[in-house]
């Protein structure tokens, strides 16, 4: 399912990833030997279908955006194992996944980074929010009555974690010095490069089943 998303040359599909057994075998047929490798070191059979599901689907949005079959979609890992598309002309893309459900997130130029809770997810908010935000951030939360902080941390977490893909940088990102606000919109407020407010844009989106995403676009390096 396609989300609308404000912004030209950017597409965030949403994506769920439990199949029957007869679909995850169709869907198969189009990866290539390294992620059919990576499929079997799976410990779980859900996390391995999980797995080909989602794999199989970034490779037919690429395709279908390069004009390409799905098998024929050459995805290598990059700076800090960033997966790319060589060749793609400026193509990016990202991918989250929470239980049965994955965002695609692909950009035409620049970089780009997503993230995707379930709104009802549980989490120590004060650990969290001591270890990963910052202290703007954390002056907001503890004017919030409990569920809605648990729920704005939910907001700010998808926005860091979305720019910290986009980077590469994943959990060795400095959360703590990166400033989000959420007055008028999600922007970011505050943060050091490569995390500076000029080069970023966010998008906070709404998923299906009660799922919370953000869009994370970078003008890059």
């Amino acid at each position: 399912m396609r989300l609308a998303l404000p912004a030209p040359g950017v597409e965030a599909w949403y994506c769920e990833l439990a199949r029957s057994a007869a679909g995850i075998d169709a869907l198969r047929a189009c990866l290539a030997p390294a992620e059919l490798a990576r499929a079997g070191q799976f410990g779980r059979p859900g996390l391995r279908d999980r797995y080909i599901v989602g794999r199989a689907t970034l490779r037919r949005l690429l395709g279908a955006r390069m004009g390409l079959a799905p098998e024929h979609v050459d995805i290598q890992r990059g700076h800090r194992g960033r997966p790319h598309v060589p060749g793609s002309g400026g193509i990016d893309f990202n991918v989250s996944h929470t239980g049965d459900h994955a965002l695609i997130g692909i950009v035409a130029q620049g970089r780009i980074g997503v993230d995707i809770e379930h709104e009802a997810r549980q989490l120590n908010v004060e650990g969290v929010a001591r270890k990963f935000m910052a202290l703007a951030e954390q002056a907001m939360l503890a004017a919030q009555e409990p569920d809605l902080r648990r729920r704005t941390l939910l907001r700010l977490w998808t926005c860091k974690e979305a720019m910290s893909k986009a980077t590469g940088d994943a959990l060795s990102a400095p959360f703590r010095q990166i400033d989000v606000a959420l007055q008028d919109g999600v922007r970011v407020a505050g943060g050091p490069r490569p995390y500076a407010p000029g080069g970023w844009t966010l998008h906070a989106l709404r998923a299906p089943g009660d799922h919370l995403a953000t869009v994370a676009l970078w003008q890059g390096p």
